[in-house]
């Protein structure tokens, strides 16, 4: 992990959240890119894309844009920009609704390749259908969203030739990001997650990318899962969210 890392993952992000608009609105406010997808989707909200600011006038703009689209102005911030953000939130209001780790790896030191099959999903219909099963009920629209999304590589891991997870990664800026990762039920504790992540590894590699990442739940299997991958933890995702 170089000293960097957090910095470049922030404006990454914050980039390749734009995708996401792209069928329903996007929109910039000085470093915050805000989307606003489609109704009650996960993904509407704003990424803080690092210094400068953001201004009272950024998120008098951005909070105009999620009280036009029906949404609570939610904004995710890496905490290297904690200290500056932070205090100019609370003072309008947000208050701290989830914390997500962030790891990194660098791509010059790879695992082995899986042993596990794991292959692209061309159909990105079926690939949502997967993930969902995985997730569980209520997620079949978010990850429709998620394999449309420009730029997606959607992987499926297969045990005993059977679709046992899937998972996905994108580039931007020579960032290479992982997510949508999910194991159906029945196939949990099968090294489904090792796999995915490995062949990511390698993919996003041959993409071109000399870094990944990955945000996880604290203390979850999933963090365990990306420790033994050889991830690092660089940091912490702050999501803040203001009513009305």
């Amino acid at each position: 992990m170089t000293p960097d890392s957090l910095p470049r993952l922030a404006r990454a992000e914050a980039a390749a959240h734009a995708r996401y608009g792209e069928s329903g609105a996007v929109a910039h406010f000085g470093p915050l890119v805000a989307v606003h997808a489609g109704p009650d989707l996960a993904v509407n909200a704003a990424w803080h894309g690092g210094t400068p600011g953001p201004t009272e006038a950024d998120l008098d703009g951005f909070e105009a844009f999620s009280a036009e689209h029906g949404q609570p102005a939610k904004l995710h911030v890496l905490s290297h920009t904690a200290p500056a953000v932070v205090p100019l939130l609370r003072a309008r209001g947000y208050a701290l609704a989830s914390v997500l780790h962030a790891y990194t790896h660098g791509l010059t030191d790879l695992p082995p390749l899986p042993a596990l099959t794991v292959r692209e999903e061309p159909d990105a219909d079926l690939w949502a259908d997967l993930s969902a099963r995985g997730f569980g009920p209520g997620t079949g629209a978010i990850m429709r969203l998620v394999a449309h999304a420009p730029g997606a590589v959607r992987l499926v891991a297969e045990v005993d030739g059977e679709p046992a997870g899937t998972a996905a990664l994108s580039v931007t800026q020579g960032v290479a990001a992982f997510y949508g990762t999910s194991t159906r039920p029945e196939f949990r504790g099968r090294g489904v997650q090792t796999a995915l992540l490995a062949a990511r590894l390698h993919l996003a590699a041959e993409a071109g990318a000399d870094l990944a990442s990955v945000f996880v739940t604290p203390g979850s299997g999933s963090e365990r899962n990306v420790r033994r991958a050889g991830f690092r933890v660089a940091g912490v995702r702050l999501t803040f969210t203001r009513a009305g």
